[in-house]
């Protein structure tokens, strides 16, 4: 299904019968799973090298695995796969991706850094004709699946807006709930939020929040930890919120609490929201 552009699996099988095919599907494709939460719905690679990218030539071809270890794409990509059961018991499987890029920092060329690089729908649309395969669909049917996806929405131009003068740093975004929890669920996972928990009922996601300002300092190693392995940043510097989501008749109100549940106005939550209508728009 497909709702702008993003889109996903909806399988009749309630989540516990879908979910050790999914943990499956990664390890086949040679991914290793830093983080594997059933509970929570939410699976996450560790960061990998697209070794596609390499350039095939007639030596390379030759040699292959051993020149694998010498040649480097600049490129890691990560993925993150949420489960959501569906009203009829049935499973929304939903695969979002991440990406770094290494680039110079020096004109000799001599240092590089790893800097984040934008989302590509187009790997998460690969990895989604992967699964269907792997749940049992022909490679055809799947390319077609994906290509020609069923439209549950024709959205707006602006379907999100910032609301002032709210108790919590808020957005306004035009959908209903299902569709919006669905939404906002994508673009936590895009922009990079460490999604701990979820609560369909209450309408909360359980956050963890690293301030840009400090990612650099004493998060540094927590970042690096997480690019080559750790799912979670656990450093001083990543913070605790929950996103609220609210029916406001066919509009869903977004909010930002704090850890303690209650409405947060501050800088950080005000950048959490201007993220948020980044993606939703």
């Amino acid at each position: 299904e497909k709702d702008d552009n993003r889109r996903w699996l909806t399988v009749p099988k309630p989540p516990e019968q879908v979910w050790p095919q999914l943990v499956s599907f990664w390890q086949d494709l040679g991914f290793m799973l830093v983080k594997n939460d059933a509970g929570a719905g939410v699976m996450e690679t560790n960061w990998a090298e697209n070794r596609a990218k390499l350039p095939q030539d007639i030596i390379r071809k030759s040699l292959g695995s051993v020149l694998d270890t010498l040649y480097s794409t600049g490129e890691m990509d990560q993925y993150r796969t949420r489960i959501e059961r569906t009203p009829d018991g049935g499973s929304e499987i939903i695969i979002t991706h991440r990406g770094m890029i290494e680039v110079y920092t020096t004109a000799q060329k001599d240092f590089t850094k790893w800097e984040p690089r934008p989302t590509d729908p187009d790997l998460e649309n690969e990895m989604l004709s992967r699964l269907l395969v792997k749940l049992g669909a022909t490679e055809a049917a799947a390319r077609a699946a994906v290509d020609k996806p069923i439209v549950v929405a024709t959205p707006p131009k602006d379907r999100a807006r910032v609301v002032t003068g709210q108790s919590a740093a808020t957005l306004e975004v035009d959908d209903n709930l299902d569709r919006a929890w669905r939404r906002v669920g994508i673009a936590l996972d895009r922009s990079g939020f460490s999604v701990e928990d979820r609560d369909r009922a209450a309408g909360l996601y359980y956050v963890r929040y690293v301030d840009p300002k400090t990612a650099g300092q004493e998060a540094s190693p927590g970042f690096f930890a997480k690019l080559f392995g750790a799912s979670t940043d656990t450093s001083a510097a990543a913070i605790k919120y929950q996103v609220a989501l609210k029916s406001d008749g066919t509009k869903t109100l977004v909010s930002v609490l704090n850890a303690q549940g209650v409405p947060d106005t501050g800088e950080n939550s005000q950048r959490i929201v201007s993220v948020l209508a980044g993606e939703l728009k």
